[in-house]
């Protein structure tokens, strides 16, 4: 059989002049998904995902982002069967009631937004509201899952266990096991990740390489892409940009390999950013993700934070803001975008029973069954 190393000496190379050559990547929009000689009945497939001890009947992860997730937010969806992450770094740990802020927020004109953003978040992190926004979600039942991001995470991550966290996601633009800096002691991932009692998910991260070295600091996920989706703008502040469906494959990749290197240990791949319809998230699968991380189709709901506007954490940055506060609109309640029925044809409503057709039409019962689908690139247009 084919190493990696072997496989990657056989993929074309891509001309971009003399003095550089490159690799062909794709994008979610430009693959399909292709049936197989069998289909099944929607209700027989399993969409359900487990990492670590914590199973969830769908394979959803709603992203760390004030719009998205507040602490009623992320009880309701993880009674839906979902996990919705909250962002400590957000309003609901600066301020103790962020919701006239909120409000202000989807207010704003686009010219001031960037602005007043920048100065809304510029209020200090509160330990004791670190802690009691996990414990509001904690004791609600559902599994409390929190996010910071690596350059905060030494400095709260007591507070974060202390409270009870189940899922501990540690997640940037780019995070890289191998960071330098001449400033400060950068966060060392294995020893971190190996001294906490809970399940760390960490990324993003969108190459083969990258993603094998998050694996091996003992992560239970790692987190495929740049996350931002609709709302960042890092391809045109940075130029760093990574298509999505080549960026899962390669970290699935990784997964494989580490899975023969570790001798067993299995990693979950989720997909973050630049999925905001049904088809996104099936073809995110299909490409060897576990699980998906979304945030603007969960932003459409009418109890979102975000009021029918969308942002995330990229968007007041103090130095280099690398998002904006978006328009989403509303199409329906969190049930009706997650369950249905659906009242429009688009894909950003009932995307789990879309996920369920999918996989019935394509011949297969359960997630991992359907990584082996077959795909094709099928550029749009």
């Amino acid at each position: 059989m084919m190493d990696w190393k072997g496989w990657w000496e056989t993929v074309t190379q891509v001309e971009i002049g003399r003095g550089k050559i490159g690799r062909q990547g794709y994008g979610l929009d430009e693959i399909g998904i292709v049936p197989s000689r069998r289909t099944r009945d929607p209700e027989e497939v399993s969409i359900a995902w487990q990492i670590d001890a914590y199973r969830f009947s769908l394979p959803l992860v709603v992203c760390p982002m004030d719009s998205v997730v507040s602490p009623a937010t992320a009880i309701q969806i993880g009674q839906l069967g979902g996990l919705a992450v909250l962002d400590l770094e957000g309003l609901w740990t600066r301020y103790e009631d962020p919701e006239p802020l909120l409000a202000e927020v989807a207010s704003l004109d686009d010219a001031a937004a960037t602005r007043r953003l920048q100065q809304i978040y510029a209020q200090p992190v509160k330990e004791d509201l670190i802690g009691r926004r996990i414990k509001e979600i904690r004791d609600s039942g559902v599994t409390a899952a929190a996010a910071l991001s690596p350059q905060r995470t030494v400095q709260h991550h007591k507070t974060v266990i202390d409270a009870g966290v189940h899922i501990f996601v540690i997640r940037g633009t780019t995070v890289s096991a191998e960071h330098v800096s001449g400033r400060a002691e950068p966060l060392n991932l294995k020893q971190f990740i190996y001294e906490l009692d809970v399940p760390v998910i960490v990324g993003g991260c969108a190459t083969y390489t990258a993603a094998l070295h998050l694996m091996r600091t003992g992560a239970a996920g790692v987190l495929a892409g740049f996350g931002g989706g609709s709302g960042h703008t890092t391809r045109a502040v940075l130029g760093v940009a990574v298509p999505m469906a080549t960026a899962i494959a390669d970290v699935a990749a990784a997964r494989r390999e580490y899975l023969d290197e570790s001798g067993g240990r299995y990693v979950h791949v989720i997909a973050d950013g630049g999925m905001t319809r049904s088809g996104d998230i099936a073809k995110a699968l299909a490409c060897g993700a576990d699980a998906v991380m979304v945030g603007s189709p969960l932003a459409r709901a009418s109890e979102a934070p975000g009021r029918g506007y969308h942002w995330g954490s990229e968007a007041h940055h103090l130095e280099l803001p690398r998002g904006a506060r978006v328009p989403v609109g509303t199409v329906g309640g969190i049930e009706q975008i997650l369950h249905g029925p659906a009242t429009t044809s688009d894909g950003s409503m009932n995307m789990m029973g879309a996920l369920r057709r999918t996989m019935a039409t394509a011949g297969y019962s359960d997630l991992k069954e359907f990584q082996r689908v077959e795909v094709v690139v099928a550029p749009q247009g």
